[in-house]
């Protein structure tokens, strides 16, 4: 009697927060992963006190256990691509940092998130040096918005010459390669640039909507999933970026503050 094989599903790993609204961190990952047909799996850096209307509260989970989860992983399945988030310490940040040095995984994107929308600190000053000396020459791409993109070069952006010389300072930084989001621009634009000196705009169109939350985290873990499902980095982030317009329009409305897009 035949058997039917099943189709392997590409295995995307989310190191990030826990949001417990879901409109970010590792669930609104999760949602990401699924919805590109890959299989997700995550690791926690952080608990967060928040909903649609901000962070109360963020409280860091112990290196250790971030270490001892990651190996466990790493032991049962092939990773087929790493997506990393809000880290919230220095000690996730180190932890994560090794992890990547043993593993060295095919593609891992970087969402260097410091702050939320809301204003709160979602790393501390020395996790950010860790990030930015450690974890953002191991990416195979970095993806910060215009405002991240500024903390991490002192770079202001208001336009698409600003991003691209916050591009190049991110490569003097370490980074491979560089996808500037820019949806908070008038004219919503990515810059999409890699070292060898190559860069290419992916325009957009406005989407008018408070459903805005977790737009950086989709974006980030979509381009993740492309990545594992054998695209190039530019029709990668051509895919993520029609994921995130798709999602904008069809967010679900909820909360009081700004909703989550999927």
């Amino acid at each position: 009697m035949a058997t039917t094989r099943k189709r392997k599903l590409p295995v995307v790993l989310t190191i990030a927060g826990y949001d417990p609204s879901s409109g970010a961190g590792v669930t609104a990952d999760i949602k990401t992963i699924a919805a590109h047909g890959c299989y997700g799996v995550s690791c926690v850096t952080a608990l967060t006190v928040q909903s649609t209307r901000g962070v109360r509260r963020v409280e860091a989970v112990s290196g250790k256990v971030i270490t001892e989860t990651l190996a466990e992983l790493a032991r049962d399945l092939e990773i087929a691509a790493v997506k990393i988030g809000m880290l919230g310490s220095a000690e996730a940040a180190r932890a994560v940092a090794q992890f990547l040095r043993r593993s060295k995984p095919k593609h891992m994107v970087l969402d260097p998130i410091v702050k939320s929308s809301s204003g709160a600190d979602l790393i501390s000053r020395q996790g950010l040096t860790i990030l930015k000396r450690e974890l953002m020459a191991a990416a195979t791409v970095v993806t910060p918005n215009i405002d991240e993109a500024a903390a991490l070069t002192g770079v202001r952006i208001s336009s698409t010459e600003d991003m691209a010389s916050a591009a190049t300072r991110l490569h003097e930084l370490g980074a491979k390669a560089v996808v500037i989001t820019g949806g908070h621009l008038d004219s919503p634009v990515d810059l999409v640039s890699m070292r060898a000196g190559r860069s290419i705009l992916l325009r957009g169109r406005k989407i008018h909507t408070r459903s805005t939350h977790g737009t950086g985290c989709a974006f980030s873990t979509a381009l993740a999933c492309n990545l594992a499902r054998g695209k190039t980095l530019e029709s990668a982030a051509r895919a993520a970026k029609r994921f995130v317009e798709a999602a904008l329009r069809k967010a679900p409305g909820i909360g009081k503050g700004r909703g989550p897009i999927l």
